[in-house]
């Protein structure tokens, strides 16, 4: 097992910070919102004898500052960002990209844009659907307050809906651990992103033609991403298997991260 890297590389208009660690298949997480890579320590800590793990901080989010120019941050510059990271780490084989909910957004752009570069894919807890007008309008709205208010806003209104209830009670130590990365958030990068967000495309044309071994995992207790419907876009995904994860709600991999890990090792272990 090699140590961990971390380091920058430049992308239009910011630079990119990363953690790098393990050997074997590159297995490139990309965290939800308002979050950053940190929420991937379990899987970082427990896979590098499995697998290469990438874990980037998305511009606007942890220690990659937002761009000058990106009032808007699409689902697509955020893709964009993830094919450069993999050029200059002169990774050409395909990789195995794990999106959790906004991560998830972003892993459907890969798919559009770089489908050539994934070996797999792994969605945890997101959504292939839009938001709906009315939905797009909360996040611009909640854009609005958090660019006055603070990423308070976030951490206080988002919390309750992030963890299952058992989290927020039998882990507070978790919850603690979250919002303060939620607090750190930039509040321009967390606008940014919402903005992005709320104008992404409908990525269910997509399902049916993704051809890439592709697993599934949810929260039974995600208020965010239902169960039910991750379970019918794993259905709509051919060859899909999905998982749920006992006890956990929209952060799984936090929440219960024996079951991800062990999903993820034999989802690994099936390539």
């Amino acid at each position: 097992m090699n140590s961990a890297l971390e380091q920058f590389v430049n992308v239009p208009g910011t630079q990119l910070w990363f953690k790098d660690v393990g050997q074997g298949v590159p297995l490139l997480l990309v965290h939800g919102f308002p979050l950053d890579h940190t929420m991937w320590s379990a899987q970082i800590d427990a896979l590098p004898s499995r697998c290469r793990l990438i874990a980037p901080d998305l511009r606007g989010f942890g220690r990659s500052p937002l761009g000058a120019d990106d009032d808007v941050l699409t689902m697509e510059r955020l893709a964009d960002d993830l094919a450069m990271l993999l050029d200059a780490l002169e990774i050409g084989g395909p990789v195995v990209l794990c999106g959790l909910s906004m991560g998830g957004y972003v892993a459907w752009e890969m798919v559009r844009k770089y489908g050539w570069r994934l070996g797999a894919l792994v969605l945890c807890d997101t959504r292939a659907q839009p938001d709906p007008p009315a939905a797009a309008e909360a996040r611009l709205e909640t854009a609005q307050r958090v660019t006055a208010e603070g990423s308070g806003v976030l951490a206080e209104a988002m919390l309750p809906r992030l963890l299952a209830p058992a989290t927020l009670e039998r882990q507070p130590q978790l919850a603690a651990m979250l919002r303060e990365v939620i607090l750190r958030t930039p509040p321009a990068g967390a606008a940014a992103a919402l903005r992005g967000m709320a104008e992404r495309r409908d990525a269910r044309p997509l399902l049916a033609s993704i051809a890439v071994p592709t697993l599934v995992l949810g929260g039974a207790h995600d208020a965010i991403s239902p169960p039910a419907e991750m379970q019918a876009m794993a259905a709509a995904i051919p060859g899909a298997r999905w998982v749920e994860i006992r006890g956990a709600g929209h952060l799984s991999p936090c929440e219960n991260p024996q079951a991800v890990n062990q999903a993820l090792a034999e989802f690994l272990a099936g390539l």
